[in-house]
């Protein structure tokens, strides 16, 4: 089972907009069905933080910049390594590709009653730390 020293093989961004951040709704494996932030593999020569960006733009259309990484973590049986980044900086209109089922902005206070990947609740809390909304 890959350690948190490996590097990340995954990535995916919380983003915030005031009190709320994007979630989606997975429409392929792993978790399907599942809300929990947009992401993805890394294509091979991309870092963590270009595959973020990268996955951001297809899943929901939206650009993002000044990614702040908060927190490394393993999923999928210790498949994935997945460096999770948070940002406030984004643009764009949603536009949700084949991967998502669903969208919608939630309150961190919201995501309890969700059926989410692991953690989903402590890593969102994590994100509004960095900008001071916890």
């Amino acid at each position: 089972m890959p350690e948190l020293r490996q590097p990340p093989n995954a990535a995916s961004v919380a983003l915030i907009d005031r009190d709320k951040v994007l979630l989606i709704q997975r429409a392929r494996k792993p978790y399907f069905g599942m809300w929990s932030l947009p992401g993805g593999r890394l294509e091979p020569g991309e870092t963590p933080e270009q595959a973020a960006e990268r996955e951001i733009r297809e899943e929901v259309g939206l650009s993002v910049w000044r990614l702040h990484p908060i927190r490394r973590m393993l999923l999928g049986e210790g498949r994935f390594v997945l460096q999770v980044y948070a940002t406030e900086a984004f643009e764009g209109e949603i536009v949700a590709s084949d991967e998502v089922s669903d969208w919608r902005w939630v309150r961190a206070d919201e995501i309890g009653g969700m059926h989410t990947t692991p953690d989903l609740g402590e890593v969102v809390a994590g994100a509004f730390r960095v900008f001071d909304r916890s």
